[in-house]
């Protein structure tokens, strides 16, 4: 009996564990292998390694623009 429940406790804890090993290969496998492009650009070129930031500043900042412009549109008309 007591072997049952160790066997059965080890097979429990098996399954979490390859999920979790699992998840985390897929990350690091599939997920990462951009990034570790652009890690290893960072030495031939700085505007190459920091392209995707530079389009994600230029994305935040023309919706920030258009956010303003948006308040400014609703100051004006004065409604709720």
């Amino acid at each position: 009996m007591n072997l049952i429940v160790c066997l059965d406790f080890k097979i429990n804890y098996m399954i979490p564990t390859n999920l979790f090993r699992a998840i985390a290969d897929f990350c690091t496998n599939v997920l990462f292998v951009p990034y570790n492009a652009l890690r290893s650009l960072s030495f031939d070129s700085w505007w190459g390694s920091n392209f995707f930031n530079v389009i994600l500043f230029l994305i935040v900042f023309s919706l920030l623009l258009f956010w303003l412009s948006q308040l400014q549109k609703f100051k004006k008309t004065s409604n709720e």
